[in-house]
């Protein structure tokens, strides 16, 4: 997460987004579930059943983003972080949809 420079936990890209999120493994459930700032910037807040081994935690945030925003998991896949709790995930498609969709999710998180 290099330099997240706006307001929001995504920054708009030609082919998609790219959204920030803190991460927490070895969870009871699969959930976003809030923000947090970070020293990169604002953060979604994510939790995973998955246990951070062998890529599981990431591939279980792979697909908790994609239910969470009602994408195709195709389209949804991790950019950076891939030992850390901050992660950056590559969501591909239509960018003004996806941004969209991203504003109703952080409205709802701030309600």
């Amino acid at each position: 997460m290099n330099g997240q420079s706006n307001a929001y936990p995504w920054r708009r890209g030609d082919a998609g987004v790219i959204v920030y999120f803190r991460l927490t493994p070895k969870s009871s459930k699969d959930a976003v579930y809030g923000l947090q700032v970070t020293a990169e910037g604002l953060a979604f807040q994510a939790r995973v059943r998955a246990i951070p081994e062998d890529g599981a935690a990431n591939a279980a945030l792979e697909k908790l983003v994609s239910e969470w925003l009602r994408v195709p998991k195709r389209s949804v896949q991790l950019a950076t972080g891939g030992k850390s709790r901050l992660k950056s995930v590559a969501i591909s498609g239509d960018v003004e949809h996806l941004d969209g969709l991203l504003q109703a999710k952080l409205a709802e998180l701030r309600t």
